[in-house]
């Protein structure tokens, strides 16, 4: 039992702390999926909308379009920065 502990505990991967890059990384990752959803999400418009004024081009982007996709943005952005840390980038 301590073995499997000891060994789970080196196998954790470093994690790089906050500083710009890593902000800048996770905001692309939101507006690139904030981006696609746009267009993907086929019935966009049943939910709430924001409480705040939107362009034209937004009109049927409420608040459950923008929860969804920036979830997402943070699934892929984690992804991101984990990857290009341990591959040395960071």
């Amino acid at each position: 039992m301590i073995s499997t502990l000891v060994l789970a505990a080196h196998a954790t991967p470093s994690t790089i702390e906050w500083n710009t890059s890593v902000a800048l990384i996770m905001i692309m990752c939101n507006l690139f999926t904030v981006a696609i959803g746009r267009y993907a999400i086929q019935q966009s418009g049943q939910g709430p909308d924001l409480p705040v004024p939107k362009p034209e081009v937004w009109t049927n982007f409420g608040l459950p379009e923008l929860l969804a996709t920036t979830s997402l943005g943070h699934i892929l952005g984690a992804g991101m920065i984990l990857g290009l840390s341990n591959a040395g980038i960071l």
